[in-house]
């Protein structure tokens, strides 16, 4: 079955509902009573240190993208300023703040730093040809990026809701976790609406596959010890015992676009690649350290 159509008023309108429907949370009305404090940073402390930097370097990630992508649409620049921008940084702050409560120390998060790679590559950008291909590598990032937070807070309020830690799993991690599906759908239509319209050519889309194959990123992690730390989310959330599954649910929608000549194939291999070296660095920090190695 075909996919619908989509266009950039479908998009447009999409970016104007969340920022209606989906306001940066509000601070005043989180609630940190925590019932047994050492339990929960046991369980959840690294994933939320690890998860509060990602989402307080949102406001570098906003810089980055004025200088990769220039000639964006208003849709484009409306969503990555006014409502995901935002709503990512209220995130941080809430799971920061959260953190402290469990007597972790505050996030350390490179918040203004733009990397000189990324003003080379934005130079780059003002070449048209080039700058779609960064667009379309934007918006699958987003996307896998958006689907993983999406399962990371999922596994993070069933852990909760276990350990009968209701206030803060309901007003933290699920007032957050409601407002990331509708970023994923940003990236999905937006990404979708590149290919469909026919902005992106067969050779962009050859070098975008080449580019992604190569620098494969997970979030948040740019050096060997946060892809370390990326492991250890994916291990302390359990999300490693069914990792190819898992994988292909945050790979399903660069599959479709960027391997859709492979018919068949279900996981891009270096997306597997790159998460099950995390989590396998993970425990070896574990093992170094002394602690339990994972099965």
């Amino acid at each position: 079955m075909s996919q619908p159509q989509v266009d950039a008023t479908r998009i447009r309108d999409h970016v104007h509902r969340l920022a209606q429907q989906h306001p940066p949370v509000d601070l005043a009305s989180a609630d940190y009573t925590v019932h047994d404090r050492r339990a929960v940073r046991a369980r959840f402390g690294h994933v939320m240190d690890y998860m509060a930097r990602v989402e307080m370097e949102v406001e570098r990630n906003v810089l980055e993208l004025a200088v990769l992508l220039p000639g964006v649409s208003q849709t484009d620049r409306t969503f990555y300023a006014d409502v995901w921008g935002p709503q990512e940084e209220h995130h941080g702050i809430l799971l920061d703040t959260l953190g402290q409560h469990l007597g972790l120390p505050p996030v350390t998060a490179n918040t203004g730093e733009v990397p000189a790679r990324v003003r080379v590559l934005g130079a780059l950008a003002h070449l048209p040809v080039v700058h779609e291909v960064i667009r379309l590598l934007y918006y699958l990032t987003g996307a896998a990026t958006e689907k993983s937070a999406m399962l990371a807070y999922q596994a993070m309020s069933d852990g909760l809701a276990q350990m009968g830690e209701d206030p803060i799993k309901e007003t933290v991690v699920d007032a957050i976790k409601v407002q990331e599906p509708g970023h994923f759908a940003f990236y999905r239509l937006s990404a979708t609406e590149m290919v469909q319209s026919g902005a992106i050519a067969g050779w962009q889309l050859h070098l975008a596959r080449l580019l992604r194959s190569r620098r494969y990123g997970l979030v948040g992690a740019g050096t060997r010890e946060q892809r370390t730390d990326f492991g250890g989310v994916v291990v302390e959330l359990g999300l490693d015992q069914q990792l190819e599954r898992n994988v292909r649910d945050i790979s399903r929608l660069e599959t479709q676009l960027l391997w859709a000549h492979r018919q068949g194939l279900q996981v891009p291999g270096y997306a597997l690649a790159a998460f099950r070296e995390a989590a396998q660095m993970y425990r070896s920090r574990l093992g170094a350290d002394g602690g339990p190695m994972a099965a």
